[in-house]
């Protein structure tokens, strides 16, 4: 458990200089990109790499080396390339179903297809299929230890690329998607000879670019590029602390990584992680499928991961009062309602009994500090059955 020292409101890049008010001020300060330095990159390579994936990770990784519908009719009606397939958001389980690590995936476009690192030249020769993922830097050991016990006699490389890679996200209000534009779908060394026509959305002439995040659309775009190269779309007053990113995520109600996700504690349905596509519930086994079956199909999950905002009496912020940890209790019965999971400053996540969020008194506190009261919200994006449920 962590109590995170509370960050500005807005915090930009190399600033200090506060907002207040009720919301965090990342509404006002519109669009935004955060270079993720919790994140680190990784590449997976060798004609085993989709075959591996498929039978460890939640997500069905087989369609990374598929085309696309539209690659197929884009191609039928033109000389060009692959573009890469959208990336896939996905974890690793224990066995028993409990949450691990989560990960990002792309896939550069297909191999003999695409210029090698300057560029100028052939990328590797057929059969090296390649994969990056974009994973949390503070379990990267243990995270690749763990895929190597896996990895037995797979034909798979696994190396550590964060020394050359890294990962941004572009978040926020009025945030435009390159997705518009179909050339800049692609992520991975650029493809095709004409460099003038190259859409400014991707990073340089090797092509990485970004994509929607593809949990969810208010969570924005999101890119691995190159150590040496600032992203497209990234202005230099718009760069802000990584802190705001995980404010973002605070407000949305999105957890990310083992240290906001309980490792080896955490049951994924109840952070959401099945509507924030994390999960392919026909591809077939992987490992912890068997807990996550049976609790999809039992049906009604009775807790949930929600955003939360800590207040005074007087409906005022509470800075610095409240740790990963605390107990949240119905203050009208006194019983336990769940967890504050992570806090940071005036807002935090907490794994709630959504019976108290959706049919108790609304009455939250902190237990042993009943003046700090607790208020969850039910972010837009959840499913409607996920209220219905919990409605009398």
């Amino acid at each position: 458990m962590r109590l995170f020292r509370p960050p500005p409101r807005f915090l930009k890049h190399g600033q200090s200089r506060y907002f207040s008010g009720q919301n965090s001020g990342l509404e006002r300060a519109g669009t935004m990109a955060s270079l993720l330095k919790t994140r680190s990159v990784i590449r997976f390579r060798g004609p085993d790499t989709v075959k591996f994936l498929q039978g460890l990770v939640t997500n069905d990784v087989q369609k990374l080396a598929e085309p696309r519908d539209e690659d197929r009719t884009h191609l039928a009606t033109s000389n060009a390339a692959f573009t890469a397939a959208p990336p896939v958001y996905a974890a690793l389980l224990t066995p028993q179903g409990r949450f691990l690590y989560d990960m990002f995936l792309y896939r550069p476009p297909r191999s003999d297809e695409k210029l090698d690192s300057t560029g100028s030249g052939p990328g590797p020769k057929a059969g090296e299929f390649e994969l990056y993922a974009d994973v949390d830097g503070s379990v990267l050991d243990e995270f690749m230890e763990t895929l190597k016990k896996y990895k037995v006699r797979s034909k798979v490389e696994i190396e550590n690329l964060s020394d050359e890679f890294c990962c941004w996200q572009r978040f926020g209000k009025n945030l435009s998607a390159p997705s518009e534009e179909p050339e800049a779908d692609a992520v991975g060394w650029g493809i095709g000879t004409d460099r003038s026509s190259e859409s400014s959305a991707r990073g340089s002439s090797h092509g990485w670019s970004w994509h929607k995040d593809p949990r969810l659309y208010c969570l924005g775009l999101r890119g691995i590029f190159p150590s040496n190269i600032t992203p497209p779309l990234v202005e230099a007053d718009k760069e802000t602390a990584e802190e705001n990113y995980l404010l973002w995520r605070l407000e949305n109600g999105v957890a990310e990584g083992p240290l906001e996700i309980r490792k080896g504690e955490s049951i994924p349905l109840e952070y959401n992680l099945d509507a924030l596509n994390a999960f392919s519930f026909d591809k077939g086994c992987y490992v912890g499928q068997e807990l996550i079956a049976r609790t999809r199909t039992r049906g009604v999950i009775r807790k949930r991961l929600l955003p939360l905002r800590f207040l005074d009496r007087d409906g005022n912020e509470v800075e610095m009062r409240v740790a990963a940890g605390s107990s949240v209790i119905d203050a009208q019965s006194g019983k336990k309602a769940g967890t504050v999971t992570t806090a940071l400053g005036s807002r935090g996540f907490g794994l709630l009994r959504l019976e108290y969020v959706l049919m108790g008194s609304g009455n939250l506190a902190i237990q042993d500090h009943e003046d700090v009261q607790v208020h969850a919200v039910v972010p837009k994006w959840w499913p409607s059955e996920w209220v219905a449920d919990h409605q009398p």
